[in-house]
């Protein structure tokens, strides 16, 4: 069975995660069929964009604690090994991902957000790493990429006292990037998805390739990864595209993604 639909509409692709009756916990299957719709997506012509959400009331409300209670060591050090292998191919797909948290979005939930390269959420939306009170540490990257995200301190406190917050203070602290009301995400996270396919591709995917590269080195490093790309962009028709529209102040563009 999927528990991953996609979707596609123009060009965007829209996973959906379809576990509603368990809130769309993160099981083994879960993760398996993620994983491999993040194959389809990224080897999809026609997709630049991605939109991850879950169904129902909850996005993900976290790993399924049923799957894990009885594992000893190994098993969890496998389970957290897999986890990771999927949220770092979504992180480092050369297509955006925009997640749209319509709900519980709490351990594996909330570091299956934070995996994405934007972050919507409805009013409705809960975010928080609870694992210390159940006698475990996040497993699925939340010790790393929430403090890249909010930074130290505010991480440590969020995992220490496993606590959960709304998506007004989310937003507040930069865990999302805005908040709408349960009805418009979707329509919000389309509008920004249609936004950023109408630019120029190459150029999306490889500013995308340097923010990511860049966060993980010094500045030295990752300026030399900006300059590369800036460079090989004017290889591509979209760059002469893009220059020629601005010079004869023409709005329209025809990008080719060439």
């Amino acid at each position: 069975m999927s528990y991953i639909d996609l979707k596609v509409e123009g060009r965007v692709g829209i996973l959906t995660v379809t576990r509603a009756e368990a809130l769309n916990a993160l099981n083994s299957q879960v993760l398996k069929d993620l994983d491999a719709a993040i194959d389809v997506v990224e080897g999809t012509d026609g997709i630049d964009v991605v939109i991850l959400t879950g169904d129902g009331r909850s996005f993900v409300a976290g790993a399924d604690i049923g799957e894990m209670k009885d594992y000893g060591a190994i098993e969890g050090k496998k389970f957290g090994d897999v986890g990771n292998s999927v949220f770092l191919k979504l992180e480092n797909m050369t297509k955006p991902v925009i997640c749209a948290v319509n709900g519980f979005a709490l351990g594996g939930g909330c570091e299956l957000a934070m995996s994405c390269d934007i972050r919507l959420a409805s009013e409705k939306a809960k975010f928080g790493q609870p694992e210390v009170g159940l006698g475990i540490t996040p497993g699925f990257g939340g010790t790393q990429r929430l403090p890249r995200i909010v930074g130290i301190g505010r991480a440590m406190e969020l995992i220490l006292t496993a606590r959960t917050i709304g998506a007004a203070e989310a937003k507040e602290m930069g865990l999302v990037n805005a908040v709408y009301p349960a009805e418009e995400l979707m329509g919000k996270a389309m509008a920004m998805a249609n936004t950023i396919a109408a630019q120029a591709q190459i150029a999306v995917r490889q500013a995308k390739r340097c923010i990511r590269k860049g966060m993980q080195t010094d500045m030295v490093t990752g300026v030399a990864y900006e300059s590369e790309a800036f460079g090989l962009c004017f290889a591509t028709e979209d760059q002469k595209e893009g220059m020629t529209a601005f010079a004869e102040k023409r709005a329209e563009k025809n990008f080719k993604g060439k």
